[in-house]
């Protein structure tokens, strides 16, 4: 059985969405990361980096998101595109992974979390935000889907951070982005989308982001105790 260690962020949402496409059965571990609990050691010997999500199935530990839909998908044969479109899909994961993934999160903290003042971290990291929607906007021109002809993990990883497209670019959102909008509001309608927004809602996940949490969520701000 596969244990998914889960909190209602970005990244695990993209796990939640496949489990939820897939049908594959799996339990919810809730993850609260405002209380620190990634940083627990039973849960760094799944995932020494300290984030969430990561999956255990039987002995394998699988962490970082991307890793976790490749695994999966490679397991299961579920969502995981034609041979052909391998490289593609690839190219995409690691965009996702590397580029939006990274620069939407930068985005969201020097905007909402970091002390004021900082406009150069501000504008750095938005406009990267927006180079990579700029960057797969272009690309969904005339697609349905991020790779080839068909629904997969390359949506599923996309649409875990375009989701948070206002948070991330603030409120006009995914308008200066026709492609992308038209993409996501296709996936965003599938029914896998609400079961997954629906996982752990009888979690009562810390909410106030006081002193404590940014401590859990931005160790590095602080010094080593």
């Amino acid at each position: 059985m596969i244990k998914f260690y889960f909190h209602h962020t970005p990244n695990p949402m993209k796990v939640a969405l496949f489990l939820e496409e897939t049908g594959l059965p799996y339990e919810v571990v809730p993850l609260d990361t405002l209380k620190g609990e990634q940083h627990t050691p039973e849960y760094k010997a799944i995932n020494p980096n300290a984030k969430a999500p990561a999956i255990t199935d039987d002995e394998t530990r699988v962490f970082d998101s991307n890793a976790i839909l490749m695994y999966l998908s490679e397991k299961s044969g579920k969502l995981a595109g034609k041979p052909e479109d391998r490289a593609e899909m690839l190219s995409w994961l690691m965009f996702i992974a590397s580029g939006l993934g990274p620069y939407s999160g930068q985005s969201v903290h020097f905007r909402h979390a970091a002390p004021e003042g900082l406009d150069y971290a501000v504008n750095r990291y938005l406009r990267e935000a927006q180079r990579h929607y700029e960057v797969l906007d272009t690309h969904m021109e005339g697609r349905d889907f991020v790779v080839g002809d068909e629904f997969t993990i390359a949506d599923v990883s996309a649409w875990g951070w375009i989701d948070k497209a206002t948070v991330v670019l603030g409120e006009e959102g995914l308008t200066p982005y026709p492609n992308l909008k038209r993409w996501f509001d296709s996936i965003d309608s599938r029914p896998a989308v609400a079961r997954a927004r629906n996982i752990a809602s009888d979690v009562e996940f810390k909410k106030e982001f006081d002193e404590d949490a940014k401590r859990a969520f931005f160790p590095s701000n602080y010094p080593k105790v």
